[in-house]
């Protein structure tokens, strides 16, 4: 059954998520509703290997490249693990790009720790694109994985 909850409803529902919880989530991605049919299709799904399989050599790749860049820093083997004064250093942003975060931070109304959060994704998606920078694409795509900020801005704290 569809939702056919009103836009107030839903916000009220969402409110009760607070903002330091959301300020944790890295991915918010709505998943649409797969319809009843497509579940109980008696064929079986395609096989997704040589897709798979391509997408496990660049993860692959995109790990070996964040251990490198780590090899330094103690107990750091991935961006997630990056703390502030290291995002600052390992995340830092040129030009166009800084200046779509600011004003996408202001406009979403990001904490500090959602700007964090935004610029480790960025950097994970620039690993996979094999960038050395983070770019106003892998940027942009990790804003859009913040759909709770898009969708119900915070009320001033």
């Amino acid at each position: 059954m569809r939702c056919r909850c009103r836009d107030h409803e839903v916000r009220a529902y969402l409110s009760r998520l607070s903002g330091p919880l959301l300020d944790r989530i890295d991915l918010q991605v709505e998943v649409g509703r797969v319809a009843t049919d497509e579940l109980l299709m008696d064929s079986p799904l395609p096989s997704g290997g040589g897709e798979s399989a391509r997408v496990r050599s660049r993860v692959i790749a995109a790990r070996e490249r964040a251990v490198g860049r780590f090899a330094a820093e103690s107990g750091v083997f991935a961006n997630a693990q990056l703390g502030p004064r290291l995002v600052r250093h390992y995340c830092a942003l040129r030009g166009a790009t800084h200046a779509l975060l600011r004003e996408a931070a202001e406009r979403l109304a990001l904490t500090a720790r959602s700007v964090h959060r935004v610029l480790k994704v960025s950097r994970t998606i620039a690993d996979l694109d094999g960038a050395p920078e983070i770019g106003e694409r892998h940027l942009a795509e990790a804003l859009q994985y913040r759909g709770l900020d898009r969708a119900w801005p915070r009320p001033e704290e």
